[in-house]
């Protein structure tokens, strides 16, 4: 399995999830995800190719467009043609897979789009930076959105518990092989669960602490009804005036 995600270094004009939370916060429940929606999620070559980034987003639209009834297909030659589009990588070439760094992601799916198999391009409206250190933050923000892009500094420790098919968790001693990206799409049992090389994993909220660096919330068109909300009635259009004012 590949990581593929480069050391977060946030930025000042970063836009900030918790500058649209009114004062007093909804109250997410104690459990909640839709990942049950899909039933298999594709590895999108992440077992040979750091692009997990993008492998992650595409799951992510995968979610939405099916939780907005029109669900879009993705394959590996979409995923790849973006990574190639956004880190440089050419196929073929292990010198160029260098992954990538998640403000030029995040830039691109919001300019161009991932492509998706049918040749459709899917956007998101706009992306905001969490407080990788805020759990309630984080798990508000995949409550109402549905998913949360989650980096991590990724310890060798959760590579043997992922083939164990164990929760991760932290273990002391552990060593940092790299940096990982993977979309936080429930919380049950008192964990996130993870997408991340074609399972869905528990994440303990102890792991998440430790060893989140980043973390975004995307606002997806795809995933909203006809009256401008999420699922969970979060008003999409009064954030998307809110970003065109500034």
């Amino acid at each position: 399995m590949k990581l593929g995600k480069r050391p977060a270094h946030p930025r000042r004009s970063d836009f900030l999830f918790k500058t649209f939370l009114p004062k007093t916060l909804p109250a997410y429940p104690k459990e909640f995800g839709h990942e049950r929606s899909i039933g298999v999620w594709p590895m999108f070559e992440n077992d040979r190719v750091g692009d997990c980034a993008i492998a992650g987003a595409a799951h992510e639209h995968m979610l939405w467009t099916t939780l907005g009834m029109n669900p879009a297909p993705f394959d590996d030659a979409g995923v790849l043609a973006d990574y190639s589009a956004i880190s440089g990588y050419v196929p073929g070439d292990e010198s160029t897979d260098t992954g990538c760094d998640m403000h030029d992601v995040m830039a691109y799916r919001a300019k161009t789009g991932l492509l998706d198999a049918a040749g459709n391009r899917h956007q998101v409206a706009a992306y905001l930076s969490l407080d990788p250190g805020n759990v309630d933050h984080i798990l508000l923000a995949m409550w109402m959105f549905g998913a949360v892009g989650i980096g991590i500094e990724f310890p060798d420790s959760a590579m043997e518990q992922f083939h164990d098919g164990l929760p991760w968790d932290v273990v002391p001693g552990a060593q940092i092989e790299g940096g990982h990206y993977i979309p936080g799409v429930a919380y049950r049992n008192g964990d996130i669960e993870v997408v991340t090389w074609g399972e869905v994993v528990p994440m303990t909220m102890a792991f998440l602490s430790r060893y989140c660096d980043e973390a975004w919330v995307m606002v997806s068109q795809e995933v909203i009804d006809d009256t401008g909300r999420t699922p969970e009635g979060f008003d999409f259009l009064a954030l998307r005036e809110a970003l065109n004012s500034l």
